[in-house]
């Protein structure tokens, strides 16, 4: 029993030197003594780690993580695994790549070798040009999928040309344009980019009614919302696309939409776009990742799967603002 009632003794002595103390976290009597409204340097300095802590755990659960790419699990670190993993390293980087630069570049000179000609000799007949760069815009799009030997399965009704409508999309990447562009040519709503992007988009996308705007210069929201209008209410013009969360986050979560695109007046037709990452993710993080880097990632994958849904219309409802219209 002696030996008993000491091993219970020690146990219990053990567990007490686990559990936290309570009273170290009540004030001591000289503590209470002093005034509510002073405030010690000394009392804020030993809380502001745990707060931070607090803090920084809050934001990662609730917002930053919308902007993570999860790299998925190593499956291939074993004996058996692992040659069958270098073989296809190989196959995807010396053989499937070339194939596709070499489909890309095809797709280039078909292009060029058309929309050259038909934007320079055709200024005369506006509709029959706008028609063919719109047709045109669509095959090379088509052609960016195909060199990713993108999967796309589309549902729903193919969208049309009718006035007082505007498209709204979740974004991921700039290749959700891509894809959306190559079943509907649209006029998106789309940050000015440097380089080679912004070349295409001063020249080529500037065919189909795209609005640029940049986010450095001020004035450019209120031309922006003007075009948006104006473009909205044309009979003619090529369907509105619009990516309402402002950012790409990373297919997994969906941030809040701004409610330019819902204070139109116009029909509001939704559209899901669901990316597979079975063999690649097709997030972009431009902070970490060019976007010619991002397209030699998908080019060297396997395939781009994905899944797009075009959801029933919505109406701005009787009472309802344009902020509660975007989060409906």
């Amino acid at each position: 029993m002696n030996s008993s009632e000491g091993k219970l003794k020690s146990s219990s002595s053990e567990l007490d030197l686990d559990r936290p103390n309570i009273e170290d976290y009540l004030p001591s009597g000289s503590s209470i003594q002093e005034p509510h409204g002073k405030l010690r340097l000394r009392d804020l300095l030993d809380i502001s780690p745990a707060l931070t802590e607090a803090a920084g755990a809050i934001v990662d659960d609730s917002f930053t993580r919308c902007f993570k790419s999860n790299p998925p699990e190593p499956w291939n670190w074993n004996v058996y695994l692992f040659p069958l993993w270098c073989c296809g390293v190989v196959f995807r980087y010396l053989i499937l790549f070339p194939m596709r630069a070499l489909v890309l570049t095809i797709g280039w000179i078909i292009f060029l070798s058309c929309f050259i000609p038909v934007h320079f000799l055709l200024k005369g007949n506006d509709n029959l040009r706008k028609k063919m760069e719109r047709a045109l815009v669509e095959l090379i799009c088509s052609f960016f999928v195909a060199s990713w030997t993108g999967v796309v399965k589309y549902h729903g009704p193919r969208p049309s040309m009718r006035p007082k409508q505007v498209f709204v999309a979740n974004h991921t990447s700039m290749i959700d344009f891509i894809i959306l562009e190559q079943m509907t040519a649209f006029a998106v709503i789309m940050q000015k980019h440097p380089g080679w992007v912004g070349l295409l988009q001063s020249t080529i996308l500037e065919s189909v009614g795209c609005i640029w705007f940049n986010r450095s210069e001020a004035k450019d929201r209120e031309i922006v919302t003007r075009k948006l209008r104006e473009h909205s209410q044309g009979a003619d013009n090529n369907p509105l696309l619009i990516f309402p969360e402002g950012t790409c986050v990373n297919n997994q979560y969906s941030v809040m939409f701004k409610k330019g695109a819902f204070e139109l007046g116009c029909t509001v037709c939704p559209i899901a776009i669901k990316y597979n990452k079975i063999f690649v993710d097709a997030f972009w993080n431009s902070r970490k990742q060019s976007f010619t880097m991002h397209l030699l990632q998908l080019m060297t994958s396997w395939a781009v799967v994905c899944d797009v849904w075009y959801l029933e219309p919505q109406n701005l409802r009787p009472g309802e603002t344009p902020i509660e219209f975007a989060e409906r």
